[in-house]
């Protein structure tokens, strides 16, 4: 396949938050992940040192907090102060300690140098207690909740810029689920009291690719947005935890930018697209799995909706098919960088993430290292290049069907503040490896791979078998690629 590119035609400088994460008050994520006072790698704030050194060396540049479903029914207030206490949770049917709350998760970002994102309850919640919220946060003295603040032993304020209004309110699952007009009007008045509060906030509202759900909401409440909220699982496993297959999978990453597009499309034809940014503030390949958790008839018993969560844990599931998958859906993502300015892959601990917790350390499973390869070798400076001659593979589609991609997934980039370019080159194929051909002979070429023995291989407590290798060239024109990998290829 031949690559051409011009180094003086970009589509853009990405945003570095589209590296961006997750993290939700779901299983262990939480508790027992990131936060776990009693591990002996729990540092004074109950914070795993493992997991956070873990989360700087991808440079985590986001963190998107405290949920997901979880948040449509939490009261921040409950989470803050020296007494918490324990509420039951009705997303997922759980008592949460409330032990870990606002300030915590100012902690954890702070130890990790990340921005925090906070995603308010616009289930049960009002626009009161979102801008609430953000007095609590933001103010420096002036207000009951500021004080609180200070009173908690945080005399300086928070300065949380990131907010979103909800999530997933327009699907019948969330506890407070909206109809249109219903939602638009919320967020009017929510965006409102808390630009009151604060008129240097960000703020973003739960959309999706629904023209009468999102024109409703940009016609009310548009002039007080930056953001708008999307989501994508392409795998659902919500109910039955039988994954896709490696090959299924693939055929997945021709869908990947479908509702990218449409919601781009409606930002451009209300002449919103250079004001609002498109934030996908949860994306993973595969769906969490809760059964009987958000169907009409609710599990009994725990091992009818509790136990069968810890099928999310088990790490053979994670393969280089996550590792292809997000790599290509990273690839979307920085060729759409003039108006994605966010993502956030959910979760960034336990679940389906891409960091696993146990009680003698962790775990980088593949799609750990597509970030770091990512985060730490890819350049900044999106080019528009294109591909002629590509290899076509057919995958089977997961029901039934197939469809034909490319075998390579390339993205070009250059660096803003140095010389050189840096390639992304995702082979889909299982089965070959597959050449790529560059415009012009690289003097010196480094391939950083992430790849395992077989489409199927994973990391796990006791082998890891996905890993990131690193090979030299020097005077080379073409670049040839392993079966089932991701590359980064810096070229001087």
């Amino acid at each position: 396949m031949q690559l051409h590119f011009h180094k003086k035609r970009t589509i853009g400088v990405r945003d570095e938050m589209i590296y961006g994460h997750f993290i939700e008050h779901f299983h262990r994520q939480i508790y027992g992940g990131v936060y776990d006072p009693a591990s002996p790698f729990a540092d004074e704030d109950g914070l795993r040192t493992d997991v956070l050194e873990a989360m700087r060396k991808i440079r985590v540049p986001i963190l998107r907090w405290p949920g997901g479903c979880y948040v449509s029914a939490y009261h921040w207030q409950d989470g803050v102060g020296p007494v918490r206490t324990p509420r039951f949770d009705k997303a997922w049917r759980v008592e949460d300690p409330n032990t870990f709350g606002t300030d915590e998760y100012i902690k954890l970002c702070r130890k990790i140098g990340c921005r925090p994102y906070i995603c308010t309850n616009a289930g049960t919640g009002t626009a009161e207690e979102m801008s609430d919220w953000v007095e609590y946060c933001n103010l420096e003295t002036e207000g009951c909740h500021a004080k609180s603040r200070i009173a908690n032993g945080y005399p300086e304020p928070h300065q949380v810029k990131y907010w979103s209004i909800g999530n997933e309110n327009y699907g019948t699952w969330e506890i407070g689920a909206k109809e249109a007009e219903e939602w638009s009007r919320l967020v009017l008045e929510s965006a409102k009291m808390m630009h009151h509060v604060d008129p240097t906030l960000e703020l973003s509202a739960a959309a999706l690719s629904d023209l009468d759900w999102n024109i409703k909401l940009l016609r009310a409440a548009g002039n007080f947005l930056g953001w708008i909220s999307i989501h994508g699982y392409w795998d659902g496993l919500w109910q039955d935890n039988t994954l896709a297959s490696y090959r299924e999978s693939m055929a997945y990453t021709g869908a990947i930018d479908t509702n990218l597009l449409q919601v781009r499309g409606l930002l451009a034809a209300m002449g919103l697209d250079k004001r609002i940014r498109i934030a996908f503030d949860e994306w993973n390949l595969r769906g969490w799995h809760h059964p009987n958790a958000h169907t009409i008839q609710q599990g009994v018993t725990k091992d009818d909706y509790l136990t069968p969560r810890d099928k999310n844990d088990i790490n053979s599931q994670y393969t280089m098919a996550d590792a292809v998958f997000s790599a290509c859906f990273l690839n979307v993502m920085n060729r759409n960088c003039d108006i994605v300015g966010m993502a956030n892959f959910a979760p960034i601990v336990n679940t389906r993430g891409c960091i696993y917790t146990y009680d003698g350390g962790i775990v980088l499973r593949p799609t750990y290292h597509v970030f770091d390869l990512y985060v730490n070798h890819l350049g900044d400076v999106v080019l528009d290049s294109w591909c002629e001659d590509a290899e076509p593979v057919t995958f089977p589609k997961k029901g039934g069907g197939e469809v034909t991609l490319p075998a390579l997934d390339v993205l070009a980039t250059a660096f803003s503040d140095r010389d050189g370019l840096a390639l992304a080159v995702c082979n889909r194929d299982d089965a070959a490896p597959h050449t790529l051909r560059l415009p012009e002979t690289a003097k010196r070429a480094v391939i950083y791979t992430v790849n395992g023995p077989s489409c199927d291989s994973y990391n796990d407590v006791d082998r890891n078998d996905v890993v990131i290798t690193t090979r030299e060239l020097s005077d080379c024109d073409r670049i040839t690629v392993e079966p089932h990998s991701v590359n980064v290829v810096e070229l001087y």
